[in-house]
């Protein structure tokens, strides 16, 4: 069952972003990965900054999956979205995604790492479509707060509400 996520999930949100994190160790590049994937500090950096998490719980086990995001602007930031690796292509990640486009009426856009071909799989699944490499520079410069070199090394897809807007030119390219 998916609900919000409370100050009181805090470790076992961490927990499971740096065990499915795993799978980016050898994937993205060496500069970008750290251990743990993800310190107790950024991520209270995170929530204070306004990313609020969705979670999957499983009666008798607890938390399983979690999706943070954030409104900037004019669109929804999906800024993590990890699954524990025991309990990963069972739908939970596909729970969430959907809890997430049933409550908000924004476009949604997604960046994660170019090498991570399963990440974008899953959003294409869903209906996402990668967008430009020229737009995708411009698009994490202005809505995520990231270094260039994960710039160089992510994409960003877009849910059909972005292309739409972006197709008929109300896409703000300030």
């Amino acid at each position: 069952m998916a609900r919000r996520c409370t100050a009181d999930d805090f470790d076992r949100i961490l927990a499971i972003i740096n065990d499915a994190a795993t799978a980016y160790r050898g994937i993205i590049p060496d500069d970008r990965w750290k251990e743990p994937y993800m310190p107790a500090e950024e991520l209270a950096e995170e929530i204070a900054a306004g990313i609020e998490f969705d979670g999957y719980e499983i009666a008798g086990t607890g938390l399983v999956g979690v999706m943070g995001v954030q409104m900037v602007e004019d669109v929804t930031l999906i800024r993590h979205a990890y699954v524990a690796r025991g309990r990963q292509r069972s739908g939970i990640g596909s729970a969430l995604l959907e809890g997430l486009r049933g409550r908000v009426d924004r476009p949604i856009l997604i960046g994660t790492w170019a090498a991570a071909t399963w990440a974008i799989d899953f959003y294409r699944r869903h209906g996402f479509e990668l967008v430009p490499a020229g737009e995708k520079s411009r698009l994490l410069r202005r809505y995520w707060t990231v270094p260039e070199r994960q710039i160089e090394t992510s994409v960003v897809l877009a849910d059909p509400r972005w292309h739409a807007r972006a197709a008929d030119g109300s896409a703000s390219s300030s």
